[in-house]
């Protein structure tokens, strides 16, 4: 049958409403707790909370919260004076003369067509970066110290870029991001005029430089993500290094170069940011920390690599993580003790004085001292007297001699705090301070604006590393230049072969140039832009030198030579790399001129050979090769080359190497020496002797790139 409209259900209970009722307040209540128990030990964590990230008034209102300079400023000192030692040391203010002195060498600014100053203008830009680092680090006049270190640093920053590093970038960001804090407040010789605004630093400051590292870390392992690193290929044969001697007691240097090298630092790297947010972490983790860059330090100051300041840049930056008032602490430690210790020597001066006093009264007394009879009988009586009084108040003497003990101690206590706490109330009055500034008012347009430009940074920074697709010209077989891409180690390189050809297209000869030619590094040779750069610098330097040739009075071979060489030039560079340990193959197209090449910063390189990552799985079989070479005897080797179709190798063996082969482990090559007209062909899994003492050429006649090797 129907139910009526108001009927209740057969099944209903008029206790039903209420337990429900009470079941969603238990539920409320329950997750009222649970989010007040979060937001608790989330800001117990973290030092914020999450209501501070709702809106930009609140967050605004976070950045601004007054707050103790002193870790700031004891980070500041720290940074300068290691400033002070890069400007002279990594710079290369020890070196000016040599790197920027030779009017003939060639440099590599970012932007084409920036040309260096004169020796004596590099040696004042320098001048003036060095004193503005040693500025920071005294924090005098540090606004202007400021400036004076981070304008000329970006001008050498941009004026040649062939000496990127990540730890290059990361100093200029570091001392811009000082700039626009108040670190002079503490520990500086400015603080005295500084503090005259407020005792406080708004909390910003402490915020974007702590991001900067905690993004230095986390970056950094987000780029170690990748299969290069870790399957181990990026830093291989680190292990022989001392510093791993104490895991060669129970681990291979294979295990080591695997588990500790690449695993280890990539898990270092992604975690120990979060680390030293959380305070119950923040202790073991620097102490890791400290460990890692120490071992940073001695691995990578050896040979052609330079760590510099960057392990103790990071060293001295990691206290920021810690509470912002703890060099107060640390000095009212050592204040304590070392009033606590003044107040027992003068207690320990003022009972030696009164020792000494006593001495001195019985000292004044005759030693033979004689007294009539009388005298005598009274002072025994007397004598007897005290004795029996000294019996009957026997323990009244003991108590007034243990509270006397309790009184001195007392008063020695009382002394020490009353001598403690001026300095107490010294420290105290900045947290009162900063307990009423944190109960202000709304955030200011200013406010507003900075912490606007605060969030711009945080993206940029990790917008940049990822921002090859934009800038595809400086992009190589990996993404970006080796400066804001934070990959650091990630790529290892090796370059065996280099050939620079330049043809005189009037003549129709071809001249050879060394390399290492007006030139300090070998930078150039694995970006196109660098290589362009380079190209076009040796071309004015040659149309110099033909000038100066020509400028010789009397008749000579070197200006005969350099009078036949026309301005119609063509550079053809032949560049063989080797990247994370695979086959070495070109980079460049050798048949493409470099003068006349079109390049565009926004433009993928148009002359960059692709990376042969169809022959990835080969490095396994190479390993297991070269193993297998090196047990003919202590002086075998192996080199394993790839070439692409149609293409060919001119190599040149020196008359030192003995017994080299030629085998072919893929596709199909011929061989023919200088001075022969024999062409060989050699098939896969196929070996030819090879002589010394003469060129020969290798071409690839299969319709693959084909791999083979050198064993000698």
């Amino acid at each position: 049958m129907w139910r009526k409209k108001d009927e209740p259900t057969k099944d209903a209970s008029p206790n039903d409403g209420p337990l429900i009722k009470n079941f969603m307040k238990f539920v409320s209540e329950r997750w009222l707790s649970l989010k007040l128990s979060f937001n608790n030990n989330f800001e117990r964590l973290f030092g914020f909370k999450v209501n501070d990230l709702s809106s930009l008034e609140k967050f605004t209102r976070f950045l601004y919260r007054p707050t103790d300079p002193a870790s700031l400023g004891v980070a500041r000192a720290l940074f300068g004076l290691c400033m002070v030692i890069d400007v002279v040391e990594e710079r290369g203010f020890a070196d000016v003369d040599i790197k920027w002195g030779d009017p003939w060498d060639c440099h590599f600014p970012l932007i084409h067509g920036m040309k260096s100053p004169s020796l004596p203008w590099m040696i004042m830009i320098y001048t003036v970066m060095w004193i503005g680092a040693f500025g920071i680090a005294l924090g005098l006049h540090f606004k202007i110290a400021c400036a004076c270190f981070v304008l000329p640093y970006w001008y050498i920053f941009l004026l040649e870029k062939s000496y990127w590093n990540n730890h290059t970038y990361l100093y200029g960001i570091v001392a811009t991001l000082f700039w626009g804090t108040e670190a002079n407040k503490y520990f500086a010789l400015d603080a005295s005029n500084a503090t005259r605004d407020g005792d406080s630093v708004p909390y910003w400051n402490y915020f974007i430089l702590k991001f900067q590292f905690f993004a230095l870390y986390f970056l950094a392992g987000l780029k170690k993500s990748g299969r290069e690193w870790l399957e181990g290929y990026s830093m291989m044969n680190l292990s022989r290094h001392w510093v791993f001697y104490p895991f060669k007691i129970f681990l291979s240097t294979e295990q080591i170069d695997f588990l500790i090298v690449h695993w280890f630092g990539f898990i270092f790297d992604l975690s120990v940011g979060f680390w030293m947010l959380l305070e119950k972490t923040r202790i073991p983790s620097m102490v890791f920390c400290t460990a890692f860059h120490f071992m940073n330090s001695r691995l990578f100051s050896i040979e052609k690599i330079f760590s510099g300041m960057f392990p103790y840049v990071c060293l001295t930056t990691m206290p920021l993580f810690c509470r912002v008032d703890w060099p107060r602490r640390l000095g009212l430690y050592f204040r304590r003790k070392q009033k606590i210790l003044s107040v027992n020597a003068n207690l320990i001066d003022a009972n030696n004085e009164r020792e000494t006093d006593s001495q001195a009264e019985e000292s004044m007394k005759p030693n033979c001292l004689v007294l009539p009879s009388n005298e005598i009988s009274r002072n025994e009586a007397i004598h007897k007297e005290k004795a029996t009084s000294e019996g009957k108040n026997e323990n009244y003497s003991v108590k007034s001699k243990s509270e006397k003990k309790t009184d001195k101690k007392n008063n020695d206590t009382q002394l020490s705090n009353n001598s403690i706490k001026p300095n107490e109330k010294e420290t105290t009055s900045i947290y009162k301070k900063v307990q009423i500034a944190r109960q202000s008012s709304k955030a200011t347009r200013k406010q507003k604006f900075v912490a606007s430009l605060l969030l711009c940074h945080v993206v940029l920074q990790f917008f940049l590393p990822y921002s090859h697709f934009i800038s595809k010209g400086y992009n190589n077989w990996v993404p970006g230049l080796y400066g804001y891409s934070w990959d650091m180690m990630v790529h290892a390189w090796d370059t065996i072969l280099v050939v620079i050809k330049v043809h005189d297209n009037a003549n129709n000869e071809i001249r050879y140039l060394d390399p290492d030619a007006w030139v300090q590094g070998d930078r150039w040779l694995k970006h196109g832009d660098m290589a362009i750069q380079y190209s076009q610098c040796l071309k004015d330097n040659l149309m110099h030198r033909k000038e100066k040739g020509l400028r010789i009075n009397h008749q000579s071979e070197d200006k005969e030579k350099w009078t036949k060489l026309s301005t119609n030039l063509s550079i053809y560079m032949d560049v063989w790399c080797s990247l994370n340990g695979r086959f070495q193959q070109r980079i460049f197209d050798p048949n493409v001129d470099m003068l006349t090449v079109d390049w565009h910063p926004f433009k993928p390189v148009s002359f960059l050979m692709p990376l042969l990552t169809q022959y990835n799985s080969y490095r396994h079989k190479m390993d297991e090769i070269e193993q297998h070479v090196f047990t003919w005897s202590n002086y075998t080797d192996v080199l394993f080359v790839a070439d692409f179709p149609g293409m060919y190798l001119e190599n040149y063996i020196s008359t030192d190497f003995a017994n080299v082969s030629l085998t072919v482990l893929e596709g199909e090559v011929t061989f023919s020496e200088e001075k022969s007209m024999d062409v060989i062909t050699v098939s896969k899994k196929k070996s030819i002797p090879v002589e010394t003492g003469r060129f020969h050429r290798i071409k690839t006649m299969s319709s693959y790139p084909a791999c083979y090797m050198y064993t000698y």
